[in-house]
């Protein structure tokens, strides 16, 4: 367990270091994340904007504003700009919601999981009702294909962990 806490410290700090943007705009006041819910702490980082969009077309606002705990794994703007060409677009249309609401749920979990809670190998069930798998190396922590870049952001109804890619459910 003391490995697994070394490692996500490393993480985290090299995160802070080396990710540019992610760092200076994830590391806040905690007590400031604290207060504020899952949804306005997106809101109020700029990078996660597509995200937010997502939530919104896909209606999930209030749900994510809830009581939770939730934990989400958030995928970046460039995240979402390094799909193909026009899903992203595509998903956002009303036609589509369904879909885009599978895939965002697929980034929520039930309960509050922290770095320190995930270990190689895990599987947990996302709300969207798949499941993901956590890999855990010296190069990292990854969800599915998606690497963590900033870990254990605190709002007042859950946690969120910054990923580099959308995480996509099993057909």
């Amino acid at each position: 367990m003391k490995t697994l806490k070394t490692l996500f410290t490393a993480l985290i700090i090299s995160s802070f270091v080396f990710s540019g943007n992610v760092s200076a705009q994830c590391a806040t006041d905690t007590e400031e994340n604290q207060s504020s819910d899952i949804v306005d702490l997106a809101v109020s980082t700029e990078f996660l904007s597509t995200l937010v969009a997502a939530v919104k077309a896909g209606e999930l606002v209030e749900t994510l504003k809830g009581e939770g705990p939730f934990t989400v794994f958030a995928p970046t703007n460039d995240a979402f700009s390094a799909l193909p060409e026009g899903t992203l677009e595509s998903l956002l249309l009303p036609e589509n919601k369904d879909k885009l609401v599978a895939i965002l749920l697929y980034h929520v979990l039930p309960g509050k999981v922290k770095s320190t809670d995930l270990s190689d190998g895990m599987k947990a069930k996302t709300v969207q009702g798949s499941n993901i798998e956590v890999d855990i190396s010296d190069s990292g922590v990854k969800i599915n294909d998606a690497s963590v870049t900033a870990a254990d952001i605190e709002a007042s109804n859950g946690v969120v962990h910054i990923i580099d890619k959308v995480i996509l459910p099993p057909m």
